[in-house]
This record gives C-alpha cells, sequence and structure tokens, in this order.
C-alpha cells in the first residue's frame, strides 16, 4: 500500500507528471478541519453523502468493510450511526469501485485507512492503476507513480473530505447518547416513544 519514493531528477517526464498530478488537484493542497466525534449520520444520510445506494450500505457493514463507527445497529428498530470519517472512508469505496479496482483491493486499502488519524486521511492521495491501489503521502510518490504509469487515476481524500462536508452540511446529523442517556436522541421520535411505553 505505502509507496516510498526518493528525490525525483527534474526531467521532461517528471516536470508533465507533476504538472497532471497538478491539474487532477492530487498535491496536497487542501486545508480541513476537525469533524465533531460525537456527532453520526443514519444509514439513508450516508447514503446521499458517499453517493452510494442503500442497499450497498447495508452489505458493506455486514461484510465489515466499512461499518458504523458512531453506533451500530443492535435488534429491530434501532438506527446505524456513520461517523464523517465512516462516510469518508464510503464515498472512497464508491470511486474505487467504478474505476474498476477489486473488492479485494479496496478491502485492503480500507483496512489500511483504517488505522490512520481522522487528519491523516484528508494528507494522503490514493493512486490507482485499475489493479493495485498505492498510497503516497507526498507530492513525489504522487509524481513518482504518474510518471512510472501505475498512477492512472487518484483520489485525493482532502478534496473529498471537502466534498463530504459540503454534502452533510445540508443533511441531518445526532450526538450519539451514551446507553444510560434517554434523552440522546432528539429526532429519534419513534424510540423516543417506545421508551416511554417501556418505562411508564
Amino acid at each position: 500500500m505505502a509507496v516510498s519514493s526518493g528525490e525525483g531528477k527534474a526531467t521532461p517526464e517528471r516536470h508533465m507528471a507533476s504538472q497532471r498530478a497538478g491539474e487532477q488537484g492530487l498535491l496536497f493542497d487542501t486545508r480541513v478541519s476537525a469533524p465533531p466525534d460525537d456527532v453520526g449520520y443514519r444509514g439513508p444520510t450516508a447514503c446521499a453523502a458517499a453517493g452510494i445506494t442503500y442497499r450497498q450500505l447495508d452489505y458493506w457493514a455486514r461484510t465489515k468493510l466499512v461499518e458504523p463507527g458512531v453506533r451500530s445497529a443492535h435488534g429491530s428498530g434501532s438506527q446505524r450511526l456513520y461517523s464523517f470519517r465512516d462516510i469518508l472512508v464510503l464515498k472512497v469505496v464508491k470511486r474505487l469501485l467504478d474505476t474498476g479496482v477489486s473488492l479485494q483491493q479496496i478491502r485492503t486499502a480500507v483496512t489500511h485507512l483504517r488505522d490512520r488519524g481522522v487528519q491523516d486521511l484528508a494528507q494522503i492521495t490514493l493512486m490507482s492503476d485499475g489493479v493495485s491501489v498505492y498510497e503516497c503521502t507526498s507530492p513525489d510518490e504522487v509524481v513518482d507513480l504518474l510518471q512510472g504509469g501505475q498512477g492512472v487515476f487518484g483520489i485525493a481524500l482532502g478534496r473529498v473530505w471537502q466534498e463530504v462536508e459540503g454534502s452533510l452540511a445540508e443533511l441531518p446529523g445526532e450526538r450519539a447518547a451514551t446507553d444510560d442517556d434517554p434523552s440522546g436522541h432528539p429526532h429519534d421520535e419513534l424510540a423516543n416513544r417506545r421508551r416511554a411505553r417501556r418505562t411508564g
């Protein structure tokens, strides 16, 4: 997954590769702000922000490709809550699938991304030749892959971050509640009514 790279020599090919990377927005010029840790998004919101179907979301959760990080579904009537980071990864998975990368390679990439801090994710560009996925954390690595022909396309996670942030600004989120906080789901009217019936 990781790509190691030395300082590249200034050749015409390298200059072209660098120009191409700049045009595609792959060179780490994105500033992002940390999302709140305790805010989660329900399945339909996660789907809308990531551009996927509910069936994909459900399948990826059941196969543990991308599981909800705020709250998993436990029993009938409970709602999964996905974190900002989860939705970012969902959108990356969708992009990789759309370009023909195999689910096995995507699973490897997702496992690798899971180990990174949220802020680290914004500084990563994923490159792929349609078969393998490479992680780049510096402009030199991106340029080397493009120059070597391995980087047919790239996904700058900082850009995806901004897209997800923009989508979620228009969509409802909710604060995660602890099990002993009955008032923690202000938007979950049905759950509140069920809880009132059980306790009243």
